[in-house]
């Protein structure tokens, strides 16, 4: 004679078993960077200055979205950089002709190793970087 499973004896069972389901999707959404994000770093902490290599990026990548939810224009004085946080204005100086312009970040980026900015089009033509596509410069955060 087969043995009948009443509802009643499978309702501690079903609840054990959504709890273990769904325990561990409640670490998906925690407040931490996600994958592949940099975290920010404080101004404070930061060095007066940063030297290294500037490259631009516009093209393709006009329109999307940036790291920041803006949409990215090539046209705005904006870059990415890999740790200042979003809305901090940076002094860039072409160091090559001693040309400057203060950008925005609002992208993450550069992630190539030696460079330490990514300037807009608007921006590297600002400095004279555009034709040259990659230029020696110095980042100073504007207080």
């Amino acid at each position: 004679m087969a043995k009948v499973i009443h509802t009643a004896q499978l309702s501690p069972f079903l609840l054990l078993l959504g709890l273990v389901v769904c325990t561990p999707a409640c670490h998906l959404h925690s407040k931490g960077p996600r994958y592949g994000e940099v975290p920010a770093v404080e101004v404070e902490h930061w060095c007066d200055y940063q030297s290294g290599k500037a490259s631009w990026y516009g093209g393709r990548w006009n329109h999307c979205r940036t790291s920041c939810g803006e949409t990215y224009d090539q046209n705005t004085m904006t870059a990415a950089h890999r740790t200042l946080p979003f809305g901090t204005r940076v002094r860039v100086t072409n160091l090559n002709n001693g040309r400057q312009c203060v950008v925005r970040i609002n992208n993450r980026g550069p992630f190539t190793k030696g460079r330490v900015i990514d300037l807009s089009v608007a921006a590297a033509r600002a400095i004279d970087a555009y034709d040259a596509g990659i230029v020696p410069v110095r980042l100073e955060v504007v207080k």
